[in-house]
């Protein structure tokens, strides 16, 4: 049963920072690309970043670019979002996600449903 559980969010003023974390169990971790992506209150749910299998090619959306990064630890299944300069609007549930289709190994798409497993999500809130 593959299990996959966030951890690591809280509540930061605006300028701080985060490092969210995911651990995944019950597949071969490091055979799948990975994600971060967020839900904002009142918005559908967006993609952050994602890290192909090997952590050497990533995504990043352009709000958070120069502000965020990912990165993965294949021998501790374990990904990684670190979050600086945080702003207001990264407020957002924020949930992992395993790519399971359409080449598996690479982020060559961020559409949802090439993510076959998710976390239930961890809750960032970013305060003034």
């Amino acid at each position: 049963q593959v299990q996959v559980m966030e951890s690591g969010g809280g509540l930061v003023q605006a300028g701080g920072s985060l490092r969210l974390s995911c651990t995944a169990s019950g597949l071969s971790f490091d055979a799948h690309a990975m994600a971060w992506f967020r839900r904002a209150p009142g918005k559908e749910r967006e993609v952050v970043s994602c890290i192909s299998w090997t952590g050497d090619n990533k995504y990043y959306q352009t709000s958070v670019k120069g502000r965020f990064t990912i990165s993965r630890d294949n021998a501790r299944n374990t990904l990684y979002l670190q979050m600086n300069s945080l702003k207001l609007e990264d407020t957002a549930m924020y949930f992992c996600a395993v790519r399971t289709q359409s080449n598996k190994w690479y982020c060559s798409t961020t559409n949802e449903d090439d993510f076959g497993y998710w976390g239930q999500g961890t809750q960032v809130t970013v305060s003034s």
